[in-house]
């Protein structure tokens, strides 16, 4: 009994455990859910909840004016943002993935995934985020049970085919220019997303990297196009930090932390 309880646990199957926040570390159904969210004590990874805020959140490629977005400018915001964000939790320790969700329902819109090296340089982020706001609002941080992202995004959205559009309950994770991975990540560095710990699970096989590869060159191909395969950007206004200003309680600057 107790090896088929750990076999089905946070899959369908359980009837016990949420799936989808076992997945994704966030459920549309909340506090309300008919099965547990097992909330970790200590992880590597932490959820920043609805902290992206994008340039065009009432209608996708409009401004609150309704005047159209450049998808440049939308995709200059998104890498602003998500500079600022990796220059200071990497503070903490070393990040090994860094997400942004592209997702439209309420429980995933901006959500911030990342994923430190050990779980004490999480920890250490966790205490430093408590009481800080970015663009004005205050930055709710939790320790999350992702740790394993190829479980956690949406494998057709990836591949242009997700029919659930923004509404699917899996990650649509916003991709980064390549020159903007490499000076965060680093050449060598794999996927633009992190990879996982050395120390918590084994390498991919190599089809897997090359089946990234290819995903890799058509979201540039996309983006080289203005297609978008995941940014966004507008005025630096109150909320993104122009270059060089910090976040907020940080450096005083308008914009995280």
């Amino acid at each position: 009994m107790a090896e088929h309880l750990a076999s089905i646990f946070g899959t369908e199957k359980d009837r016990v455990n949420c799936p989808f926040y076992f997945k994704i570390g966030a459920c549309r159904h909340g506090d309300r859910c008919s099965r547990l969210h097992n909330r970790p004590a200590i992880s590597p990874t932490l959820l920043l909840s609805n902290m992206y805020q994008r340039p065009d959140m009432i209608t996708p490629g409009v401004d609150a004016q309704g005047q159209p977005i450049d998808p440049s400018k939308i995709q200059e915001h998104f890498e602003d943002f998500f500079e600022d964000i990796f220059e200071e939790l990497s503070k903490f320790g070393e990040i090994e993935t860094l997400n942004v969700c592209d997702n439209l329902a309420d429980h995933m819109i901006g959500n911030v995934y990342v994923q430190f090296k050990e779980e004490d340089q999480a920890a250490a982020a966790l205490s430093a985020l408590q009481g800080r706001f970015y663009s004005g609002r205050p930055i709710i941080a939790d320790f999350s049970p992702v740790t394993d992202f190829r479980e956690a995004t949406c494998r057709q959205y990836e591949e242009n085919s997700c029919n659930r559009g923004g509404y699917c309950n899996f990650m649509h994770v916003k991709m980064i220019g390549r020159e903007l991975r490499r000076k965060l990540f680093g050449r060598h560095h794999g996927r633009f997303w992190g990879r996982r710990s050395r120390s918590r699970s084994k390498s991919p096989p190599q089809h897997y990297h090359r089946r990234e590869r290819e995903r890799e060159r058509d979201h540039e191909r996309r983006d080289y196009r203005g297609g978008g395969g995941g940014v966004e950007v507008i005025n630096m206004g109150e909320g993104m930090r122009a270059k060089g200003e910090g976040m907020e309680g940080v450096r005083g600057g308008a914009g995280v932390l």
